[in-house]
Parts: C-alpha cells; sequence; structure tokens
C-alpha cells in the first residue's frame, strides 16, 4: 500500500509534461517511473526522486513560459490546453485577466489582428481621429417620420412676466441701479424681460422707490425715465404710469408726507425732458377730485412756469455728493456753518449735512468750522462749533478718521493762518484741548497741535505776550 501511495504522488507531480513531449518520449517517462517504483522497492530510489522532482520543474517552468506566449499572441498560434497538451492552431482566449482588459486587437480567426473597428470603437471614443461628420439625411420611409417637423422653426420663447412677479424681479433692479447709476444696464436687463402689459409699470414703481430714497436717487430716476423713453418704453407707458402715480397718491403719502410736491416735481421734470408731452398738465384741469393729485399738478404747474423765467427744472434734484465740484462742496458747507451759527439749530444742520451725501469729504467740514472758530472775535463761534462736532463725533456722522484728517490740515496750515490772526495758535491750542476734554479727538492727536512759546517782548512790558511757533 505504501508503494502505491508514492507512485500516486509521483505520478501527479510529473504529470506537468512538457507539451512538445512526442509519444516516444511519453513511453520513455512510464519506463522511468516503473524504474523508480523498482528502485523504491529494492531501498534505492532517493537518487531517482530527485531527478523526478528536477525534471518536473524544469517541465512547469516550460509550462508557464507557453502559458505567458499564448496571452500576448491572443490565441494565435500553438498553446498548451489543460493537460499538458500542444493545441496547434486552435484559438484559446488568454486566461490572464489584465490581458483581456488592455487586449484591444482581434480574437476571430480571420482578420490581420487589427484594432476593432479601425480603432474608432470602446468606452469614450466618438470615432476616428479627424472625422468630420455630415449633415444627417432623414429617411422618408422610416415609419416614424413626419413631414411637419421638416419645416419646424426653433425659437427661444420667454414667457411673459406675470403681475405677482413684477415687483419682485423688477425692484432689484432699479435698486442696483441707485448704486452703479450705468441706465444701459438697467435697459439691457429689462429688454430680456418679457414685460408684455407691465411695461408701463417700470416708471411708477422707479418713482415710487425713488421717494423714499434720496435726492440723487431721484435726479438718477428722472435720468432712467430719459433713457428709456423711446428704446424700451415708449411715450404712451410714459403717460400712463403717470397716471397711475397720481391714483396712487393716498397710499404714497403715508409712508412720504411730502409725496404730491415730489411727484409734482417728477412731472415738471418729465416734461421739460419732453418724456410727457405740454399738454399733459392740462389734461386733467377740472378733472381732479383727490386733494393729493391736485397738489402735485399744481406744483408741476408752478414749476414749468419758473422755467420760462430761467430756472432750470434739469437740475432742481440736485447733483449727488460724489458728482459735484469741490467748490461747490465747500461753499455749501460754509453756508451750513453760517445758519448754525445764526440759527443754533443742530437737527438742521445735521440734515443738511447728511444731504450733501459726501461721508468722504467731511474733513473739509472739520476744516472749515476749526478755521471758523480762528477767525471769529468771541465765544460764540467756539462753544457752537464745539458742540456741533461733539455732537457729529458721537453720533458718528462724522468718523474718526475724517476728524483726525480735518485736525491735521488745520496744523499744516495754521503757520498761514497766523498770518491772517494773530492769535490763531492760543485760539488753537484752546479749542484742541477742550476739544479733547469732551472726547473728540484722542492724546496722541491733542499732542500733535502746534504750540506756542511765550516771551516778553521787554523786561519792562509786564503782561504783553509774544505768540511764537516751536
Amino acid at each position: 500500500s505504501e508503494v502505491k501511495k508514492i507512485h500516486l504522488k509521483y505520478l501527479n507531480v510529473l504529470d506537468l509534461s512538457d507539451s512538445f513531449l512526442s509519444g516516444e518520449e511519453e513511453n520513455g517517462g512510464l519506463a522511468v517511473h516503473n524504474k523508480n517504483i523498482s528502485n523504491e522497492i529494492n531501498s534505492n530510489w532517493l537518487s531517482s526522486t530527485s531527478n523526478s522532482i528536477h525534471e518536473a520543474r524544469l517541465k512547469a517552468k516550460a509550462k508557464r513560459r507557453l502559458r505567458k506566449n499564448s496571452s500576448r499572441d491572443s490565441g494565435r498560434g500553438d498553446s498548451l490546453s489543460d493537460n499538458g497538451d500542444v493545441s496547434r492552431g486552435i484559438s484559446v482566449a488568454p486566461t490572464s485577466p489584465k490581458s483581456k482588459l488592455m487586449d484591444r486587437k482581434s480574437r476571430m480567426r480571420k482578420g490581420r489582428g487589427l484594432p476593432k473597428k479601425g480603432g474608432a470603437g470602446g468606452k469614450g471614443v466618438w470615432g476616428k481621429t479627424g472625422e468630420v461628420y455630415g449633415p444627417v439625411v432623414v429617411d422618408e420611409k422610416d415609419p416614424n417620420y413626419d413631414e411637419d417637423q421638416e419645416n419646424c422653426v426653433y425659437e427661444t420663447v420667454v414667457p411673459p412676466l406675470e403681475e405677482r412677479d413684477f415687483e419682485k424681479t423688477v425692484t432689484p433692479i432699479v435698486l442696483e441701479y441707485f448704486e452703479h447709476g450705468d441706465t444701459n444696464e438697467v435697459a439691457e436687463l429689462l429688454s430680456e424681460l418679457n414685460l408684455g402689459s407691465m411695461q408701463s409699470e417700470v416708471p411708477s414703481l422707479a418713482v415710487s422707490l425713488a421717494l423714499e430714497a434720496k435726492a440723487s436717487h431721484r435726479e438718477l430716476t428722472s435720468r432712467l425715465l430719459v433713457d428709456l423713453c423711446g428704446t424700451v418704453l415708449s411715450h404712451s407707458d410714459m403717460a400712463t404710469s403717470f397716471d397711475k402715480l397720481l391714483r396712487d397718491l393716498p397710499d404714497l403719502v403715508l409712508d412720504t408726507p411730502g409725496a404730491p410736491q415730489l411727484v409734482g416735481q417728477f412731472i415738471a421734470r418729465a416734461v421739460s425732458d419732453q418724456i410727457l408731452s405740454k399738454s399733459y398738465i392740462d389734461g386733467y384741469k377740472g378733472k381732479v377730485d383727490c386733494e393729493y393729485a391736485r397738489a402735485a399738478l399744481d406744483r408741476a404747474a408752478v414749476l414749468l412756469k419758473m422755467s420760462l423765467g430761467g430756472l432750470r427744472i434739469d437740475n432742481h434734484w440736485g447733483t449727488g455728493g460724489g458728482q459735484r465740484p469741490v467748490i461747490q462742496l465747500i461753499r455749501e458747507m460754509n453756508l451750513l456753518l453760517n445758519e448754525y451759527i445764526l440759527s443754533g439749530d443742530s437737527k438742521e444742520a445735521e440734515r443738511c449735512l447728511r444731504d450733501l451725501e459726501v461721508p468722504h469729504f467731511h474733513h473739509e467740514f472739520v476744516y472749515e468750522a476749526i478755521v471758523m472758530v480762528l477767525e471769529s472775535k468771541g465765544e460764540k463761534t467756539f462753544k457752537k462749533v464745539l458742540k456741533l462736532l461733539s455732537l457729529f463725533s458721537a453720533s458718528s456722522i462724522i468718523t474718526v478718521d475724517q476728524m483726525k484728517r480735518g485736525f491735521e490740515r488745520v496744523y499744516m496750515d495754521i503757520a498761514e493762518i497766523n498770518i491772517d490772526v494773530p492769535r490763531a495758535y492760543f485760539l488753537l491750542e484752546q479749542f484742541v484741548e477742550k476739544s479733547f476734554s469732551l472726547g473728540i479727538i484722542g492724546v496722541k492727536l491733542r499732542d500733535q497741535c502746534p504750540r506756542c512759546r511765550k516771551r516778553f517782548v521787554s523786561e519792562g512790558d509786564v503782561g504783553v505776550v509774544k505768540f511764537d511757533r516751536y
């Protein structure tokens, strides 16, 4: 039984035989096996066993080499079968999974082994390199062929804007226009919308938003109406829109008490810019029952009569702060200070300063206020200006940076001011100390103040002080 087990063991090892062995060699191999068995029986099988194992290793190595070559040849030529026999001329699919994925060549017996579809097939491939597709010819015999589709013209259709979406869509456009002031951009955005019957609502919405805004925004609104008329909106749309504004005045007054006068100014400006006819106001004579509409039309009629006397209606809203000349801003700030010194109304001064809309130019207001104190001849101006600057500083109407810049400008020009005002150094030092005590300026800005050196003119002139800068 032990002999049979050993015999079966070596039969399995030697089963990996060479594929190129002939039948005679196989018979010789069987004779070798029988000889080994007889050697084992005679207890002389140790040396023959080592030879058999070495021979089996060589044959297994040759078999692996043949399998590798067969996978490269894609099943063409000779290959090994599972029992080690040589299969000549029989295509065997490669056993390596890697070769299946990477091999793009045809595995059919026919052909020259070129890539499939001339290299135009495979995942992510749209055709051969450089191939240009021509127009697709419609087959009229196709059962799905429809003759009406041949003459179809496809266009982009924008649905008309509904009333509930009008304000939600147009309001952001107008508010953004108040920031950049580009009428061309607004016209382009409106032309992309299919306003339909809502075209006449655009001017009324813009004017109603401008009523609650600043004077510069109202000026921008008047310019917008001029640029939109004739391109996006028609003259009849403008007239219909202002008719709606006159009807809605009772509601507008609730949010803006001065709405009748403002709407009247818009009407006068529209007539002056020729987007409304000159007979627009005359068409309402004797037909108005609402007192607010009557007040608006009266205001427009008065302004148009004043324009005949030389008043420019195209500038009655004023110009935005950033667009005004510097000389004009300085003049208005001086008028503001003079009016405040006479009336003492700090709220009115605050409102006028805000209406100028030049927060980046408030340092000029500080400079003019301090120079007015230095050139005055009494404590009244000193105290009132100090009070006003303290109020503006506490309410952050004038920022710390603008306040600091205004004081520094006075420090730089004090030498020239001292030529006209001999006591300028002394007054400036007092004003700076008071401003520091009220928290208008800080310690660092106070220490930067150019101070004066006290010395007597002569030993006998007791009480006479001469101020010099050091």
